[in-house]
C-alpha cells in the first residue's frame, strides 16, 4: 500500500512505449450514451471523504440529464471503488477507459492515488478531474486540478496564523499523514517559515499511517512542545478516517483552539460529522469553500443536495464544490468544442469560467490549474464553520511554488509553451 513516490514516477517509463503506438478511443460518442468515470474510494481509510463526492456526481450527472444531457445524448455514470488500495486506481482507471470508454473521469483523494493513475491518463489520452487540494509540483496535459495548489490554501492559512489576527504564531507543528501530500506541503511550509524568520527548532513535523488511530502520546508531544512560551499552532495535513481519533484526542487532553490552534487542509463538513465537535470550537480549516457560506448559488446548492441524498442534514464540502466546477466546466468544453474527443476538449477547456458556491466566478487557466478564494474557517459547535477571513480577491492557482529551489524556475502552460514543466531560465520544457 505504501509504494514510494519513486515507484509511482518510474510507472511513467512504461507509458514511453505505448505512445508511439495509435492512440485508442478514449471517448464514447458513438451510441446512445456519453459514459462518465467515478473513481472514488467507497471502502477502506479513505471512504469517509471520498463516498460523498461520488454521491454529488451522480447528482450532477443526474441534473444534466434532466437538462437534456450533453449533445444530445444521456449521460452515463460509470462508478468503480478503488477501495483505498493506490495501485488498484490505477487499475480501475484502465477499466474505465478502455472497457467502459468513458468521455471523462472525475475521481481520486489522495495525491497517492493520483499519482497512481496520472500514467494511465496519459497512456490512454483520457481527461481525469481532480476535485481536492494538494502539494502542487506538477501540471499533466491529461489532468485537471479543481482543488487548490498550495498557494490557494497552505500558505494562505499559514500567512494568516501569522498575522495579529491568528495570534502571531512563532512555533510550528506540522503533523500529516505519511505519503505525498502532506510531506511535499510540508516541506513547502518549512522553507516558507524559515524565509520568514522561524528558526527550524520551532518547527515539529510528524508523520503518522494512514488510518492511525492511537494519537495520545503524539498530542501529548505536541502539547509539550506548545509549552515552551511561544504561541503555537498545528497545521494538519491528516487525511482520512484518522482524523477522528485525532480530534477526540485533543480533546481528551484539553488543548483548546485558544492554547493551541490546529489549521487543518483536509477536515471539512463532511469529516466533522462523525465526532463530537463542542471541544474543538474554534479550531481552524483552510478551504475555499465553506457550506455556511451565506448566497442564493450556494443555498440552492445545499438545498439540491439535501433532496438528493434525502437527508436534510446532509452536509456539503469543498471538494464537492471543486467536482461541481469542474463538470460545469467540462460540459461546457465539449458543448464549445462539439466533441468528447480528449485532445479538442482539452484545448476547448482552458478559458472556460463558470460560477463556484462562493458567489464569485472560477476560470480554468492554461496550466490547468483554476482561480479560486481562500476561506479561514473557526469551528463551530454544530459542526460548521464561521469564516474568519478571506481573500478579496480570487488566487489563481500554481502549479509549481515559488518557495522551492526546483521549483521557482518552472512554468506550466499548455496553449502557448505545451508544457507543464517549462524551466525559464533554460527556455526548455523539462
Amino acid at each position: 500500500m505504501n509504494l514510494s513516490r519513486r515507484s509511482f514516477l518510474a510507472s511513467t517509463a512504461l507509458a514511453t512505449a505505448a505512445a508511439a503506438l495509435p492512440s485508442l478511443p478514449a471517448f464514447a460518442q458513438s451510441g446512445d450514451t456519453i459514459k462518465v468515470g467515478i473513481l472514488h474510494s467507497l471502502s477502506g481509510t479513505m471512504a469517509i471523504s471520498e463516498t460523498t463526492l461520488k454521491d454529488v456526481m451522480l447528482m450532477l450527472i443526474e441534473e444534466q440529464n434532466k437538462k437534456g444531457g450533453l449533445l444530445g445524448k444521456k449521460l452515463e455514470a460509470v462508478v468503480v471503488d478503488p477501495a483505498s488500495n493506490w495501485p488498484l486506481f490505477a487499475e480501475k482507471a484502465r477499466e474505465l477507459i478502455t472497457q467502459h470508454k468513458v468521455a471523462a473521469t472525475f475521481g481520486c483523494w489522495t495525491s497517492v492515488s493520483r499519482k497512481s493513475v496520472l500514467p494511465v491518463f496519459k497512456e490512454l489520452n483520457n481527461i481525469l478531474f481532480y476535485p481536492v487540494q494538494y502539494e502542487g509540483e506538477e501540471s499533466e496535459r491529461n489532468v485537471f486540478y479543481t482543488g487548490a495548489a498550495p498557494n490557494q490554501q497552505a500558505i494562505p492559512a499559514v500567512d494568516y496564523l501569522m498575522s495579529k489576527d491568528g495570534g502571531e504564531v512563532k512555533r510550528w507543528v506540522l503533523a500529516g499523514t505519511d505519503y505525498v501530500y502532506p510531506r511535499t506541503t510540508n516541506k513547502i511550509l518549512e522553507a516558507y517559515l524559515i524565509s520568514k524568520g522561524v528558526a527550524k527548532e520551532d518547527i515539529l513535523i510528524n508523520y503518522t499511517p494512514f488510518g492511525h488511530s492511537d494519537w495520545q502520546t503524539i498530542v501529548a508531544d505536541i502539547k509539550k512542545f506548545g509549552s515552551a512560551g511561544k504561541k503555537t499552532a498545528v497545521v494538519s495535513t491528516i487525511n482520512g478516517d484518522a482524523n477522528v481519533p485525532f480530534y477526540k484526542e485533543l480533546g481528551n487532553q484539553g488543548i483548546k483552539a485558544t492554547d493551541i490552534p490546529v489549521v487543518a487542509f483536509s477536515v471539512g463538513e463532511e469529516e466533522l460529522a462523525g465526532i463530537d465537535t463542542k471541544p474543538l470550537v474554534g479550531h481552524l480549516a483552510a478551504w475555499n469553500y465553506f457550506q455556511s457560506v451565506k448566497n442564493p448559488t450556494n443555498e440552492a446548492f445545499i438545498k439540491q443536495w439535501q433532496a438528493f441524498k434525502k437527508n436534510p442534514k446532509a452536509v456539503t464540502n469543498d471538494p464537492m464544490e471543486a467536482h461541481v466546477i469542474g463538470f460545469n466546466m467540462w460540459v461546457k468544453a465539449v458543448e464549445k468544442a462539439k466533441t468528447t474527443d480528449p485532445d479538442k476538449v482539452i484545448d476547448a477547456i482552458v478559458g472556460i469560467e463558470v460560477p463556484n458556491l462562493t458567489g464569485g466566478v472560477s476560470k480554468m487557466l492554461p496550466n490547468h490549474h483554476i482561480t479560486k478564494p481562500v476561506l479561514i474557517g473557526e469551528i463551530r459547535a454544530d459542526g460548521q464553520f464561521d469564516t474568519v477571513w478571506q481573500t478579496k480577491d480570487l488566487v489563481a492557482g500554481d502549479a509549481w511554488t515559488d518557495h522551492l529551489e526546483g521549483s521557482k524556475d518552472l512554468e506550466a502552460d499548455w496553449v502557448n509553451l505545451k508544457c507543464g514543466n517549462y524551466n525559464t531560465k533554460l527556455k526548455k520544457c523539462g
